[in-house]
C-alpha cells in the first residue's frame, strides 16, 4: 500500500503543476494576496484554498469510489475485470499527458459569479473557492484522477486513503507558493518560473511512464 500510496501522491502532484491548475492556482492565490495588505492573512487564506482543494478531490474520489464497491454487480465485475481494464486506462491517461489525444472536456466554473463572490470574500471564502477550482476539472487533471486515480482506488478498495493522498499532494505545492508569496513575494514568483519549466519535462516523462506500465500491466493481465 506504501508504493500505491506514492503512486497516489505523485498523481496528485501533476495535477497540481500542470498548466490549468497551475495557473488557476496562481490567479486565485495572487488575487487574495492583492486584496491582502497582511503577510499571516494571506497565509490564512492560501492555506484555506488549499485545503479546499483537497478537501474536494478527497470527497469526489471517496464518494465514486464507495459507490462503486458498495454495488454489489459493479464491484464483482470490476474485482474480475479492472486489472484487465487498468493497463488501457493507463495507456489512455499517458496520451493525454503527451498530448497524443484529446483529453476531456473542462467543467468550466472560474468565471461565474459565485467564483467571483468567493474571491472577494477573503479568507472566508477561500476554501470554497479551492473546492470549486479542484471541481473545474481541466483535461489533464481529468485524465489524472478519473484515468488514474479512481481505478488505482477501486483496485485497492481504498475509499479515503488514496483519494486523500492524491487531494494532498495536489494542495502541496499551493501550500509552498503561499508561504513564498506572503514572506517573500520575490522568490514565489521564481518558483512559480521552476514550476513551468518543471512541467514541461514532468509531465511528458509521466506520459511515458503510465503508457509504460499499462503496456505491462495489460500483457501481464492477458497473459
Amino acid at each position: 500500500m506504501l508504493l500505491v500510496s506514492g503512486g497516489a501522491l505523485w498523481l496528485g502532484l501533476l495535477t497540481a503543476v500542470s498548466p490549468c491548475p497551475l495557473a488557476t492556482n496562481v490567479a486565485a492565490i495572487s488575487y487574495m494576496a492583492r486584496d491582502s495588505r497582511s503577510p499571516l492573512r494571506t497565509l490564512a487564506a492560501g492555506l484555506l484554498y488549499s485545503l479546499g482543494r483537497m478537501v474536494a478531490y478527497t470527497l469526489v474520489g471517496a464518494i465514486i469510489t464507495g459507490g462503486l464497491l458498495s454495488a454489489p454487480a459493479v464491484s464483482g465485475f470490476l474485482q474480475r475485470h479492472l486489472g484487465q481494464l487498468m493497463g488501457p486506462l493507463l495507456i489512455l491517461t499517458g496520451m493525454i499527458l503527451l498530448g497524443l489525444i484529446p483529453g476531456l472536456p473542462g467543467i468550466g466554473m472560474r468565471d461565474g459569479p459565485l467564483t467571483r463572490r468567493l474571491a472577494q470574500a477573503g479568507p472566508a471564502g477561500a476554501a470554497g473557492l479551492g473546492f470549486l477550482f479542484a471541481l473545474a476539472f481541466c483535461p489533464v487533471s481529468a485524465a489524472l484522477f478519473f484515468g488514474s486515480l479512481l481505478p488505482l482506488a477501486v483496485r485497492n478498495e481504498s475509499i479515503w486513503l488514496l483519494p486523500g493522498v492524491f487531494g494532498f499532494g495536489s494542495a502541496a505545492p499551493v501550500v509552498v507558493f503561499v508561504v513564498l508569496l506572503a514572506f517573500a513575494r520575490r522568490a514565489a514568483g521564481k518558483g512559480i518560473e521552476h514550476l513551468k519549466s518543471a512541467d514541461r519535462w514532468l509531465l511528458p516523462l509521466s506520459g511515458w511512464l503510465l503508457v509504460g506500465l499499462g503496456v505491462w500491466m495489460s500483457v501481464s493481465a492477458w497473459l
